[in-house]
């Protein structure tokens, strides 16, 4: 029989043949463990402090994206008040304060003290400015600072009007340098500008950290080419002015996004860093963990980002689990040593033991030896009635009781009473899983493996059992499973508020057709009347002032429709399906040759293209890319229109529409794609700004990208990529 308890019997002989050289062996299992402990530990060290440090750098990320989004956000009420200059050529105060009211800037805004509007003006027309305000019923503008100046930028509109906004009215920005330098370069550039830190006319006297957000306004609307074209056009500049900490508060969100982060933020534009923003403690009694410092160059200038963790301690407190995982290897290397200490001195008994016994026996026996008493799973010899010969010390553990008082124990009195399943496999080992109660009360999970043993080993043991303690599995898959149901509860509710957030678009743009479209159905139809009523008693130019009207509401609806059939596209449930590229084209091609039998265009349609994605969204967008071709060739005697594909790649097909039109200045392609911005004059190109806005969303709704590239009198090439099929259409 092959006992697995200790030698317990101390025997000086046998000891001391062990001799010195074994025990420098136990010595260097001791120490070549501990290096291996220290070594892994290190390694798991250095991998959570990175994992951490992931976290806490994409978390600062996650902030500054955050408020850039925030400063988009404002760039585009910005332009909405820029496009209310298209229509009209300067609204008047009323007209002015009701699309701020319907903005809610309060509420929707923190940190916007108000929208305003500010006219750049030249020496001579600020006398006619003054006196047509004064004409108007405006009341008497005062500019300051006084001063005699080539160029005024005064403030002429800001709302909401509260008595601070009222101080401002009349403030000539441009004359002083930090807001000079960014309406300068807004007018110049055609490009939303932000100025560095400024002291707002509203906080008087109070140090608050303020900028201010440009957007250039030019005559009738339409950005003109060269720089002397923009500032003779400049009309002035539609701008909101921002106080930095409600700004970032409001773009950190309610929810508190970034609330364990730490971070300042300051103007390096120029030399030297101007702080705009800081959560920062002070002073720190313990050191951060981590550092991060990120860039953003947005709207001509550049915000430094520097964030702070907590100390080590909070910024990765899984580490703390570490020293306690390093002090169980140091303890595991010494329990090895002590083994190892164990085995040489049972190593005499065992030659003692060694001439009563076979070699092929001995050598068995050392084998079986020390694959079961070393084993970290329990291990445990069985009679033929399942009663215990012998255990392992690992077993001992699992079930909480003394080695020596488990000998001759029936194995089913270690379980709890329940039923369990069974399997048996073709070479008749036996697996099942039962629940062990120790003395303590604490229940574990165990996976039992029962394998015969052949005769030869002895009469009295017929089978040996491994239990492995499975119940931290056991819990770690309950978890999960909780962890689950958790993720699944939350992605329902996501879903609710996806679906409240379409409904509540769709009832603006209800609100949009119906709301917008009766004034001006009422402008269209006044005007309609004065004319055919009263033109005999006006004069040519009043008639022609009230066509600008009409044509201007005319213009009004049209963008109206336009924004609603851009709204549509990012809605609806995408079905998506195989779809034959070539044929859709062709049909779109010939419903414009039907609208313009009078021209002769070559069009190449490159056969057999296909992709997936939905029939009517890729209809809208080879309308969108073919109607476009179609309309700048219109100039051209050898018009030519190409569709074909540039390749395939990570499961998407890149196609093209290529033509010799008009083309564009490829510095302004990424213009191309945003709503109502237009390269083109509208005398020149009819169009809202809308068709490819609409094509980049269609695009992106199928995962793919969408790119342009163009030069000036030489055509243009739009390249956009849908999702491939696995085989031929």
């Amino acid at each position: 029989m092959i006992s697995l308890d200790p030698v317990s019997r101390n025997d000086h002989g046998l000891r001391g043949r062990a001799g010195p050289r074994k025990h420098l062996l136990a010595l260097a299992v001791l120490l070549g463990s501990l290096g291996i402990v220290v070594a892994l530990w290190r390694v798991a060290y250095q991998r959570e402090l990175e994992a951490s440090r992931q976290g806490f750098v994409q978390d600062a990320e996650t902030v500054v994206e955050r408020v850039r989004q925030r400063m988009v956000k404002h760039e585009l009420v910005l332009m909405g008040g820029a496009s209310l200059f298209a229509s009209i050529a300067r609204p008047t105060p009323g007209q002015w304060r009701a699309y701020v009211d319907q903005l809610e800037i309060t509420n929707r805004f923190p940190g916007m003290v108000g929208l305003g509007f500010a006219g750049y003006v030249s020496q001579a027309q600020m006398i006619a400015l003054q006196r047509e305000w004064m004409e108007s019923g405006y009341g008497r503008l005062e500019v300051s600072p006084r001063g005699i100046r080539p160029y005024y930028g005064p403030i002429l509109y800001l709302e909401p009007r509260t008595a601070v906004n009222s101080r401002a009215v009349g403030f000539d920005m441009f004359s002083e340098p930090v807001r000079h330098r960014a309406m300068a370069d807004a007018g110049d550039m055609a490009m939303p500008r932000l100025t560095g830190l400024v002291q707002l006319v509203q906080d008087g006297d109070q140090q608050r950290e303020s900028v201010l957000l440009y957007v250039p306004v030019y005559l009738g609307g339409l950005e003109p080419r060269t720089l002397s074209g923009r500032r003779q056009g400049l009309l002035g500049w539609v701008y909101a002015p921002m106080r930095l900490e409600p700004f970032v508060r409001a773009a950190l969100g309610e929810a508190g996004a970034g609330s364990d982060l730490r971070f300042s933020i300051a103007d390096v534009t120029d030399e030297g860093a101007r702080p705009l923003f800081s959560s920062l403690p002070s002073p720190r009694k313990q050191p951060p963990a981590f550092v991060h410092v990120f860039e953003l160059d947005h709207y001509g200038r550049r915000w430094r980002f520097t964030f702070h963790s907590g100390p080590i301690a909070v910024a990765a407190p899984q580490l703390r689990g570490l020293y306690w995982t390093g002090a169980l290897g140091v303890l595991v290397s010494l329990l090895m040593y002590a083994v190892a200490w164990t085995l040489v001195r049972t190593q005499a008994r065992a030659r003692a033991l060694a001439e009563r016994m076979t070699e092929d026996l001995r050598r068995s026996e050392e084998r079986f030896r020390i694959a079961v008493e070393h084993s970290a799973i329990g291990k445990a010899l069985l009679d033929r009635d399942e009663r215990v010969v012998g255990v392992n010390a690992a077993l001992a553990k699992i079930v909480g009781r003394d080695r020596g008082s488990l000998a001759g124990t029936a194995l089913s009195s270690l379980f709890a009473v329940g039923e369990s399943r069974e399997s048996i496999d073709e070479q008749g080992i036996r697996r099942s899983n039962r629940q062990i109660v120790r003395q303590d009360g604490d229940v574990r999970e165990v996976q039992l493996t029962f394998s015969p043993i052949p005769g030869n080993v002895g009469q009295d043991v017929a089978s040996l059992v491994q239990v492995e303690d499975i119940t931290e599995r056991v819990r770690a898959e309950a978890r999960v499973h909780a962890l689950n149901r958790t993720l699944e509860a939350r992605v329902a509710l996501r879903t609710r508020e996806l679906s409240q957030a379409n409904q509540e678009l769709e009832a603006f743009a209800y609100s949009v057709s119906h709301d917008l479209r009766a004034p001006l159905r009422a402008i269209d139809g006044f005007s309609r009347v004065l004319i055919e009523r009263y033109a005999r008693v006006m004069d040519e130019e009043g008639v022609d002032y009230l066509g600008r009207v009409r044509k201007a509401a005319s213009r009004m609806g049209e963008l109206i429709d336009a924004l609603l059939k851009m709204s549509r596209v990012g809605r609806g449930e995408m079905r998506l399906a195989r779809l034959d590229l070539s044929r859709l084209a062709g049909e779109v091609v010939e419903e414009l040759r039907l609208s313009a039998p009078e021209r002769h265009v070559d069009v190449v349609i490159a056969p057999g293209m296909a992709a997936e994605g939905d029939a009517a969204l890729v209809r809208n967008l080879l309308g969108n890319l073919l109607g476009n071709a179609w309309k700048f060739t219109r100039n051209r005697p050898d018009a030519r229109i190409e569709i074909g594909v540039t390749g395939e790649r990570d499961g998407m097909v890149e196609f093209f529409v290529r033509d010799n039109g008009a083309g564009f200045t490829q510095e302004y392609a990424d213009k191309l794609f945003r709503p109502f911005q237009r390269l083109h004059r509208q005398e020149e190109f009819a169009g809202h700004g809308i068709g490819l806005a609409s094509v980049k969303r269609i695009v992106e709704r199928h995962g793919g990208e969408v790119r342009a590239e163009g030069r000036e009198g030489e055509g243009a090439a739009l390249h956009f990529s849908l999702p491939a099929i696995m085989e031929k259409f």
